[in-house]
């Protein structure tokens, strides 16, 4: 009889093949049954729609959305620094900084491994939930679409951070060399894109537009449709882009920027896809994401890492009104009252990580706050909207752009021509989306990587750091069926 394993909480369900020789597909076992008893204690609606909550739940894990994410995504731009103090290396977050990343990196490692963690989850939600007879047929469509979407994001990030990796479909059978062999090679990155677009058009098919308040934050099909315009985006599909962003809606600008990172902006107008955490239960969030942000030392609550740059500070247009709403100034006094002593670590923080203890929800710990993560906003769509037109010279540039610039306090571009748009677009980008975790793999898709990292002070190595390194567990696993990154040894 197959065995499986089974975490002790629900929540965090996955399948383990025991004997399989790549660790990135395991997790580890607390429980084991055999599959006709699982079968029989998850064989009704909410036992398949908790497959599909713990693979929500896997972004909540300090290895996926926190310290090593931010790392990667963010630090390594010319929007942040480090941070922290300047023998606090973040065991390598002086390396993101720096670009100076190699395959033994804690960073590296920790968002390969906890990418494919979420991956396990979602394989073995798609292969329990067509076993599962007593569960509603319309539920288990719709849950395997949640299943596509987030296995999509999943990929989205490990392509835009390695490259070409591994396609595991379906969970690995212990006893197949072909699924040994299929967790361990490598597959092109435009076969991972691909994977990545018919996952989401399978999603588009089953998902909702909205669900009632007792499931909000589930994946909806504007966030699928969103999420493959971007997919879309880095593949240079204009027409894709401009299909599914016209496809997108119900959704609308919220007045305040500023509110959106806070309590009341949770699921707002504006968001169409979140991070966050379970219903009823708000301590349970992205572990350590907002005290490893938040300001260090002197009145300060928290590690001092992922900090603005003077760049970033410095780009932003007289009346901008994103340019407070994203920074924390050392000696500014916050929209709670707190006041921020001019004597913290560092001379700015990021304001989107900022938690209230005042006038939000607050547990009295500062691990696993309130704080949502907001991954996909209608601000973006609109951005993308102007991108694609603009490169593809046909559809409206101006009007989505102006939309995002009037939000933010700002007048109408004064920008003419396809190369002066493209430039006032990146620019917009920058300042809507700042700590979001876009600014890093926005430059390098763009080619402007190299020019950028210069006026900060870092040397971009073409054909080198486009990409990081695999992680070394990895390679040596697998032992010449994948090649590491150009540049990297």
């Amino acid at each position: 009889m197959k065995k499986i394993y089974i975490p002790l909480t629900l929540l965090t369900f996955a399948l383990v093949a025991s004997n399989c020789s790549n660790d990135f597909i395991n997790v580890d076992p607390t429980e084991s049954i055999a599959e006709k008893d699982l079968l029989s204690i998850y064989n009704n609606d909410e036992g398949a729609a908790s497959f599909v909550t713990a693979i929500y739940s896997k972004n909540l894990d300090w290895n996926m959305s926190s310290f090593s994410w931010n790392g990667l995504s963010s630090m390594t731009s010319d929007d942040a620094n480090k941070g922290s103090d300047p023998g606090d290396t973040g065991t390598d977050k002086d390396k993101c900084d720096a670009l100076t990343l190699d395959a033994t990196s804690l960073s590296v490692l920790d968002v390969f491994e906890a990418n494919y963690q979420g991956i396990n989850r979602a394989n073995v939600a798609l292969l329990y939930l067509p076993k599962l007879d007593q569960a509603n047929a319309d539920l288990k469509a719709r849950l395997t679409g949640e299943a596509k979407f987030l296995r999509a994001l999943m990929y989205f990030n490990l392509v835009r951070c390695y490259g070409g990796v591994p396609i595991v479909d379906h969970v690995p059978l212990p006893s197949s060399q072909a699924d040994t062999d299929m967790t361990l090679t490598r597959n092109s990155k435009e076969e991972v894109y691909t994977f990545i677009e018919n996952e989401l058009l399978a999603a588009i098919a089953v998902l909702p537009e909205k669900y009632p308040t007792t499931d909000t934050g589930r994946a909806t099909r504007g966030a699928a449709r969103a999420l493959l315009a971007k997919v879309y985006l880095y593949q240079k599909n204009w027409q894709g882009i401009k299909d599914q962003c016209a496809a997108i809606t119900g959704y609308t600008l919220v007045s305040d920027y500023a509110t959106i990172w806070r309590e009341v902006g949770e699921d707002n107008t504006e968001s169409i896809f979140e991070i966050r955490g379970y219903a009823g239960k708000p301590s349970q969030g992205i572990e350590g994401y907002m005290v490893s942000q938040g300001a260090r030392g002197t009145s300060g609550w928290g590690w001092g890492f992922n900090t603005p740059t003077t760049s970033l500070s410095n780009s932003y247009e007289v009346g901008d009104v994103r340019k407070d709403a994203t920074i924390i100034f050392a000696g500014e006094t916050l929209w709670d009252g707190r006041i921020v002593s001019p004597k913290v670590a560092n001379p700015m923080y990021n304001e989107k990580a900022y938690v209230s203890n005042k006038k939000e929800t607050f547990n009295g710990g500062d691990w696993e706050t309130t704080k949502n993560i907001r991954v996909l906003r209608y601000a973006e769509v609109l951005l993308m909207q102007a991108e694609a037109a603009n490169e593809s010279g046909t559809g409206d540039v101006t009007g989505p752009l102006n939309k995002v610039r009037k939000r933010a306090g700002l007048a109408n571009t004064t920008a003419v021509g396809q190369i002066a748009l493209r430039d006032a677009i990146r620019l917009e980008r920058r300042h809507e989306l700042a700590f979001e975790h876009d600014r890093w793999f926005d430059i390098v898709r763009t080619g402007q990587a190299k020019e950028v990292m210069a006026a900060d002070g870092k040397t971009f190595v073409e054909g080198k750091n486009e990409l990081f390194p695999l992680p070394q567990k990895f390679i040596t696993q697998a032992a010449g069926k994948s090649a590491q990154n150009p540049g990297y040894n």
